[in-house]
Parts: C-alpha cells; sequence; structure tokens
C-alpha cells in the first residue's frame, strides 16, 4: 500500500469516520447485534462503543496495523472481548456457521472481490445469521451517479480503493442474502457524490 495507505489513510480515516453523524449512525446499525459477532473493516475500532451489551464477544477483521494500534484503547474500553482474529474480508479465517451476527460499517466500497467477502459472510455466519452494515454507494439520482463514475478513479486513489458508485444493497442481495431492512438516505452535510447511504440489516438463510 505503500507509506500514505499504511501510515497517513489510517490516520485520516481514524479522523473523519468520528464526526457526529457518523456516530449517529454507528450506533443506529449496532443497535440490535447479539451473540458472538464477526467485523469486517474494524479499522480504529470506532464501532466498539456502540456494540450493544447482547454482544459476547467480536472477531475484529482489520488489515491495517496502524489502524489495530489506534483502536487499543476503544478496544479496552469495550463492554465485550474484541480480538483481531483476520486481516482480509474476502478470507475469512474461520470455521463456517460460527458467528451469530456481521457487522460492516463504511467497508464494502473498498474491498477488492466484494462478491467473495460477502460470500465468505454467508459462509460463517450461522442459518439466519444478521448482517448490519451501513455503507456509501451508488446514488439513486442519475445526475449524480454519472459524477460518481467521473470521480471514482480519483477516490481510489486517494482513499485505498474506494469505491464510490458501487451498487451496495444489490450485492448484497445477489451473494444470497434476504434484505429485511434497509434505509436509504444522502447524508446530511456531505456531497451526494460521497452521501448516499444505505443502513440496514440482511439475513443469511
Amino acid at each position: 500500500m505503500g507509506f500514505y495507505g499504511e501510515h497517513i489513510l489510517p490516520r485520516v480515516i481514524n479522523s473523519l469516520c468520528d464526526m457526529k453523524v457518523a456516530r449517529e449512525q454507528r450506533a443506529r446499525v449496532c443497535d440490535g447485534l447479539a451473540g458472538e459477532v464477526v467485523e469486517i473493516g474494524f479499522g480504529s475500532g470506532l464501532n466498539a462503543p456502540f456494540y450493544p451489551r447482547a454482544v459476547t464477544g467480536v472477531a475484529a477483521v482489520e488489515p491495517a496495523d496502524v489502524a489495530w494500534k489506534l483502536a487499543a484503547q476503544r478496544v479496552r474500553a469495550a463492554g465485550v472481548p474484541v480480538e483481531r482474529a483476520g486481516l482480509d474480508g474476502q478470507s475469512l479465517p474461520f470455521e463456517g456457521d460460527r458467528f451469530d451476527a456481521a457487522l460492516s460499517t463504511w467497508t464494502m466500497c473498498t474491498i477488492p472481490d466484494l462478491e467473495a467477502a460477502l460470500a465468505e459472510l454467508r459462509r460463517v455466519l450461522k442459518p439466519g445469521g444478521a448482517l448490519h452494515f451501513v455503507e456509501h454507494g451508488l446514488a439513486p439520482d442519475e445526475k449524480v451517479q454519472r459524477w460518481q463514475h467521473r470521480l471514482n478513479p480519483v477516490q481510489n486513489r486517494l482513499f485505498g480503493g474506494c469505491h464510490l458508485d458501487r451498487p451496495i444493497v444489490e450485492s448484497i442481495r445477489a451473494a444470497g442474502f434476504e434484505v429485511r431492512d434497509v434505509d436509504t438516505f444522502y447524508e446530511h452535510g456531505s456531497p451526494k457524490v460521497l452521501g448516499a447511504h444505505a443502513l440496514g440489516v440482511a439475513v443469511s438463510p
């Protein structure tokens, strides 16, 4: 990833993704989590303060060493055990049918092979296990979509492979999840090309 990707970008994301509007969405998406949870794109642990008491443990999948170091204080303060247990969402080091739930916050935009990552989540989730997600992606408006397509190469370079124009909810459905609850909206205060969000819960049959 180079010096920027390994050392600078995790600190930038730690700051940008800890704003009030993001914290509000983290609280919403974590609501209802229970049991053993796998979190892909754990980052600097910004979700840890919002884990419900019903969560018994979190397996944190995070490739960036700097992000994990930044997470140390939040991990220590979490009310549940959190273990760094994987580096790649596309290849999870867990047996099948292990987890009660999965969590992904602003991660699916960046995973190189999203189809593989979603297949892995289905594999490690128990039947009926819930995937809680909040992601930005392809906007509902064609005018905004055109700008997303134009700006996507720049976004890729500046933010570690992040895509502006992935159809996140459609990808989750295509992986075999049943999307039971989803709220699509433009994030307040963000440019529409960045702020087309989907927050919801999908269940693995």
